[in-house]
């Protein structure tokens, strides 16, 4: 029986290094580059899971391949061991927002749940954007307001420049003097497209010290 454990960002940067040492093999024709590289794949790869040492020779196996057939059969070779998201229902996006009585979600039996590592869209008649992560294994969700830039910028939970939008949510702390109209936003740069920050992402620690901040009282 299989037992999926690569998550989405892990996957990334499977294919990441995966990527890298097929570009070298390709293109590098000293073999000590090209088996220092190899060493250097296998090494991030392999420390993606440490507490799931009996899997590092399937992971890390891409290593010791050369063409581009042989690494593009074992990406295919991993899809069972992806881990999902977790399906989650209308029902359960709208307990998680209950103030948005007309709450527009996205379609989401359409959805590769494989290939999120959170749940992302954007409301654009109410300019807000909305964002479901499962955290400590408990769902939650978030929500703010965005506004696009319409331009490129660097994405804080992807890295990547991308095109983003300011997303701006309220904390839910307060210090223990503040009024009762007291409130504190915080804002970040976001990926308009969360399908393409999904794409993208490879450490999911930025995206969890945000929820955080916004959602610890």
């Amino acid at each position: 029986m299989v037992n999926p454990f690569i998550r989405n960002h892990q996957y990334n940067v499977i294919k990441k290094q995966v990527e890298l040492l097929r570009h070298t093999c390709n293109t590098v024709s000293d073999p000590k580059i090209v088996e220092s590289i190899r060493y250097s794949t296998h090494d991030k790869v392999m420390a993606l899971f440490p507490e799931f040492a009996e899997a590092c020779d399937l992971v890390t196996s891409f290593a010791e391949q050369s063409t581009v057939e042989q690494f593009q059969h074992y990406l295919r070779s991993l899809e069972p061991y992806l881990l999902a998201f977790g399906q989650v229902t209308e029902k359960q996006l709208q307990k998680l927002f209950p103030k948005n009585k007309k709450l527009k979600v996205p379609a989401l039996a359409a959805l590769d749940y494989r290939q999120l590592s959170y749940l992302g869209w954007t409301d654009i008649a109410t300019n807000k954007m909305f964002l479901v992560y499962h955290l400590a294994g408990k769902l939650v969700g978030v929500e703010g307001r965005f506004t696009r830039l319409n331009r490129k910028s660097t994405c804080f939970v992807c890295k990547r420049q991308e095109e983003v939008a300011l997303f701006s949510a309220i904390t839910r702390s307060k210090p223990a003097n503040a009024t009762s109209d007291y409130y504190k936003a915080i804002g970040n740069y976001l990926c308009v497209d969360s399908r393409t920050c999904n794409s993208n992402i490879t450490d999911v620690s930025a995206l969890e010290t945000f929820i955080h901040r916004i959602i610890d009282k």
